[in-house]
């Protein structure tokens, strides 16, 4: 799942080695699929190992034979599923990057239903019976995948694929594997101001929004419900909107909405350094100011992760696919220890200071993202 998924469900705490390995096995499940077993074998066997460790997960004694196996069925599954979306349409169609949104917007939709199933059999009748509900729910997901795999893009033979899988990358594709590596770190830096969400907003702003409604003080984590639903309404407006703007103009490169969506992040940052203005009067801010954060926040990401995605799935060389992919979301693993360090000034800058300094990183992101769609154009640009 991605992040945050948008909101990634991973652990987001750089200080410890589970994360790093969350973000780290899904290379080595894209080689797997790569070179040897495919990519339908390779996510098959990641939802089983998924499955098998949320069911080891029920009982005390199998704890960390459950942890590698989610480890071990993240990686196989993670970066192959989201290769087979993208092996949906030819790399020049426009509609790739609607598939990745819709990809998304379903994965986000998970992220609200699930932790109300799990999380209230886990609350009410006990965890034992919440992680088994949670590998019950790996397994038909499994058998909807492989009942709706005739609906896939055929893959390889493995002979093939270990045929071409040995074949060295030519001049032109080593050079786009460059450019999505160098461009990486900066998707990284783009995404501080979401990733911030599950750390220091979530304990800057009781401070100073107002969060009471109807005499009664909203408690803090409800924000994370409110940015899941605002998360999945803003996904399913800018697919609309792309939707109805394709039927006029033609559709903007996966670059130019990445640009674009840095620039909608940043005004939701600038909202956050406003309503700390307010704050530093003495008077804590309205929640209207929080509402405009989420909902720019949520607009401007809806075009940059799935949006990403697509880049990644579209520039990337055919042999190499699914490792790319995997690469791509590393990003979030440097998002989140960036996000880190910068949570420690929360204390140490004024609120105004601490946002705009976000504003800041998500604003030079989008800038190298316009220079690098006219630098390297000739790569990252859908082929004509």
């Amino acid at each position: 799942m991605e992040a945050r998924s948008r909101r990634s469900p991973w652990p987001r705490r750089s200080s410890d080695s589970t994360p790093a390995l969350v973000y780290l096995t899904p290379i080595v499940g894209g080689l797997i699929a790569d070179r040897w077993l495919g990519r339908t074998r390779t996510v098959i066997c990641g939802a089983l190992l998924m499955a098998l460790g949320h069911f080891l997960m029920a009982f005390d004694a199998s704890f960390l034979i459950a942890l590698a196996c989610l480890l071990a069925g993240v990686g196989c599954f993670k970066g192959n599923i989201a290769s087979q979306v993208g092996a949906l349409y030819a790399p020049d169609d426009p509609r790739l990057a609607d598939a990745y949104q819709i990809y998304f917007l379903f994965i986000n939709g998970a992220v609200i239903i699930s932790p109300l199933i799990t999380g209230t059999l886990g609350e009410s009748v006990g965890w034992h019976y919440g992680f088994g509900a949670a590998g019950v729910g790996m397994l038909i997901s499994l058998v909807i995948y492989v009942r709706g795999r005739r609906w896939l893009a055929p893959e390889p033979t493995r002979a093939h694929a270990s045929r071409v899988a040995r074949t060295p990358l030519g001049r032109a594709e080593r050079k786009a594997v460059a450019v999505l590596l160098l461009i990486l770190p900066v998707i990284a830096i783009g995404a501080v101001g979401n990733q911030e969400i599950f750390n220091a907003y979530l304990l800057w702003v009781p401070g100073h929004i107002d969060l009471v409604f109807f005499g009664h003080t909203m408690p803090t984590t409800w924000l994370i419900t409110l940015d899941a639903l605002v998360s999945v309404g803003s996904l399913a407006g800018v697919l609309a909107f792309w939707r109805l703007w394709s039927k006029r103009q033609r559709k903007p490169s996966e670059i130019t909405k990445l640009t674009i969506g840095y620039g909608i992040s940043v005004l939701g940052l600038l909202s956050l350094a406003a309503a700390a203005l307010i704050a530093a009067h003495g008077h804590k801010a309205r929640p209207g100011w929080i509402l405009a954060f989420e909902l720019l926040n949520s607009v401007g990401y809806a075009n940059i992760f799935p949006i990403g995605l697509a880049l990644y799935a579209r520039v990337s060389p055919r042999a190499l696919t699914g490792t790319m992919i995997a690469i791509y979301y590393l990003h979030l693993f440097g998002a989140n220890n960036l996000v880190g360090w910068l949570g420690g000034l929360v204390e140490r800058l004024s609120g105004v200071r601490f946002w705009l300094l976000h504003a800041a990183l998500v604003c030079g992101a989008g800038i190298f993202m316009a220079i690098a769609a006219r630098v390297f154009g000739g790569v990252l640009a859908p082929k004509k």
